[in-house]
């Protein structure tokens, strides 16, 4: 049977598993062409980002993770998981004076979510918001919002 890995050994892993699920994840959300395969892997690297950011990340990799995920499932028409962890990510990141870039990102995934879950004023109140946040974004925040951002039709 072989030796248990120290405390530190699975910390490590958490973290390098996190980073690694969630750049596929996000990769993978940010193409408009995934094949069916690729929306389940999508699906399930964004809830493994989340589960090993929640064993030894901060509040905000969980905040991130779960928008992951939320936008993860908002892409797939799952409306009532979207929402539930969009309304949490937003939640988390407007009470808490995050950079520009997650809020405006957070205010699209609501808007993806609100979408999947079939409501429309919300869908479009937040669509608006990330739109406009969106355009206020330095260059190289903006281009990555905007990697997201244009999968998620206006209202």
């Amino acid at each position: 049977m072989p030796e248990r890995p120290s405390d530190e050994e699975i910390r490590k892993w958490h973290r390098w598993f996190a980073i690694e699920c969630n750049n596929a994840a996000w990769t993978l959300a940010e193409r408009a062409d995934r094949v069916e395969a690729e929306d389940a892997e999508m699906l399930s690297l964004a809830h493994a980002s989340l589960h090993h950011w929640r064993h030894v990340g901060t509040e905000e990799n969980a905040a991130l993770g779960e928008m992951l995920v939320g936008q993860a499932h908002a892409l797939l028409g799952h409306g009532a998981p979207a929402m539930r962890y969009a309304v949490r990510a937003f939640a988390w990141v407007t009470a808490n004076g995050r950079p520009a870039w997650e809020v405006a990102f957070a205010h699209a995934v609501l808007a993806n979510a609100a979408r999947a879950a079939g409501e429309s004023a919300l869908y479009a109140e937040r669509h608006r918001s990330a739109a406009e946040l969106g355009a206020g974004l330095e260059p190289e925040d903006k281009a990555i919002f905007d990697a997201t951002f244009r999968l998620i039709p206006p209202p």
